[in-house]
């Protein structure tokens, strides 16, 4: 058997690293990757970038390189060290092509005993790099596939009871930012199918559902935030507050919002009721703000509360996400942002 090889630390996975893996697979029967996991260059973890190359390349063997040689150069030592612990964690594995870009296509090939395979190492093909992706992940998303530049993308969601000013804040605050936002869906199915101000509990699974895929597509237009107005424990509630109860599907889309979203706010509801004809008043608007702030409790969801005028918000939210990276813990962001202040 012909075994191909790379290496690198795809941080992030472009076309580059698409073009030397594919070329790879298609000239031999077997395709290795060495996974480095570089702490020093970005905060995405390995098996985050494991997934991608998983999810587009099924067939490729993964050797994850959890304790991989950090520095970098063509000095002799350096090369040696890399090359030493190839071997070490191919343990004896036969390997008869290298691919790779770079110039440590010569020592690697030379180590393994395999032929060197230069894939566009120029860069004249696909003009990019990990370090001009890092950079400006948006400006670049050409070379990114959607299933590497949605996890780039940080989803930011607001909640809050009707008229809580969630819609105007995300669409301020996606101007400010220079993204995109998510409008609420279920304002515009309302509109379109409520019989007697009301909806079925089938209604309201087709509102989270056609949510969730209105915002599966504009993630991959969005500039570092996608900022979302409410979410399916939003539409949970409604369900409760139709019904007493909850549609099965619609429950297991709510318990997935914990995953599916980096930052929650919650939009307290301090500013003057918008009392139109299709709420319910401001009593409600109340009732609505404490079911909602004690869902979010019950479901261990951590979340910010947003209060004031709009200006005053959008500087709270703006000041919250700035140097915000949905790979590092919300812990760790809230202690650094506690010193540096908001």
């Amino acid at each position: 058997m012909n075994i191909g090889m790379t290496l690198g630390k795809f941080a992030p996975l472009h076309r580059g690293h698409q073009s030397v893996i594919e070329r790879a697979l298609a000239e031999t029967d077997h395709v290795l990757v060495l996974l480095y996991d570089a702490p020093e260059v970005t905060s995405c973890p390995l098996p985050v970038r494991a997934n991608w190359i998983r999810q587009l390349y099924p067939a490729v063997e993964i050797i994850a390189a959890w304790d991989g040689p950090t520095e970098t150069g063509s000095a002799p030592e350096i090369t040696r060290q890399h090359d030493a612990y190839i071997l070490q964690k191919l343990a004896g594995r036969q390997v008869t092509h290298f691919y790779s870009s770079e110039f440590y296509g010569d020592h690697v090939s030379r180590a393994l005993g395999a032929l060197d395979c230069r894939v566009d190492p120029d860069r004249s093909r696909i003009p990019v790099s990990g370090t001009m992706i890092r950079q400006n992940p948006y400006a670049c998303r050409e070379f990114l596939a959607p299933v590497v530049y949605r996890d780039l993308v940080a989803k930011v969601v607001f909640l809050g009871a009707p008229s809580t000013g969630k819609t105007t804040l995300a669409a301020q605050l996606a101007a400010e930012l220079q993204t995109v936002w998510m409008p609420e869906y279920g304002r515009e199915y309302w509109d379109q199918h409520q019989s007697d101000r009301r909806l079925t509990p089938e209604q309201l699974v087709e509102i989270a559902e056609g949510h969730r895929v209105r915002e599966d597509k504009l993630v991959l237009e969005a500039n570092r935030f996608l900022l979302v107005d409410t979410d399916a424990t939003t539409t949970y509630q409604f369900a409760l507050y139709y019904h007493g109860a909850t549609h099965p599907r619609l429950a297991a889309l709510a318990d997935e919002t914990l995953r599916r979203y980096d930052v929650f706010f919650l939009c307290e509801d301090d500013i003057p009721y918008d009392d139109t004809w299709d709420r319910s008043g401001a009593a409600n608007r109340t009732l609505f703000q404490k079911q909602i702030r004690a869902d979010l409790i019950q479901r261990k969801i951590p979340f910010v509360s947003v209060r004031g005028t709009l200006a005053e918000r959008v500087r709270f939210v703006s000041s919250f996400l700035s140097g915000f990276d949905r790979f590092d813990s919300l812990a760790s962001h809230l202690l650094r942002i506690g010193k540096d202040g908001v």
